[in-house]
């Protein structure tokens, strides 16, 4: 490994303490609140994603042709199809699925009785 290997690995961990902290320090300090938070805390997940990305996987510094930045896209394709139809089978679950229904079920079948 060559100097300029470690040195982005120091500056890496370092990045990546401190949106960690700024995270952390984000919810227990109450810095934000609401959806304000939720936006401060996809927005530090999003820079830490591309922090590591870049300076401890070195995505985009192989030579070409790019295999490793094509096996990161179809990876990311791979997981949005994955969480998506999971969302879309919850949703279509809880829909499909009342109060009612789901209490008979647990008593009929499960045999728990709220």
């Amino acid at each position: 490994m060559k100097l300029g290997r470690h040195f982005t690995y120091i500056v890496g961990y370092v990045a990546s303490m401190m949106l960690t902290l700024a995270a952390y320090g984000a919810v227990t300090g109450q810095w934000l609140m609401g959806r304000w938070l939720i936006g401060g805390l996809v927005v530090l997940a999003l820079v830490q994603l591309v922090v590591q990305l870049k300076l401890f996987l070195h995505l985009g510094d192989e030579a070409k042709p790019r295999w490793q930045l094509m096996a990161f896209w179809f990876m990311l394709l791979v997981l949005i199809i994955l969480v998506a139809g999971s969302l879309w089978i919850m949703y279509s679950l809880n829909y499909r699925m009342t109060p009612e229904q789901m209490n008979q079920y647990l008593i009929k079948d499960e045999g728990i009785h709220l």
